[in-house]
């Protein structure tokens, strides 16, 4: 989770969009489940070949995995 560092590969091309990554990180972390306000509590978040940290799903599905480094699961709040 958010800070906790969890080393591992993902092969992104095994996914075929945005929803089927994110279903399989809530298989993993169940981090996705709504809060009791309706509202997701985390948000997935990457780091590009820049450096910068981007949301998952602000760029076409081939581009992010043409260009994510390194995924972050990050508070909602905080990736606003």
């Amino acid at each position: 989770m958010d800070g906790a560092p969890y080393l591992r590969k993902v092969d992104l091309r095994t996914y075929g969009g945005y929803r089927e990554l994110r279903d399989a990180l809530d298989a993993l972390f169940g981090c996705f489940s709504s809060s009791a306000d309706g509202g997701c509590q985390f948000a997935v978040a990457y780091e590009d070949k820049d450096g910068d940290l981007m949301l998952a799903g602000d760029v076409p599905w081939e581009m992010f995995i043409c260009s994510c480094k390194k995924l972050r699961i990050m508070r909602g709040s905080e990736a606003r």
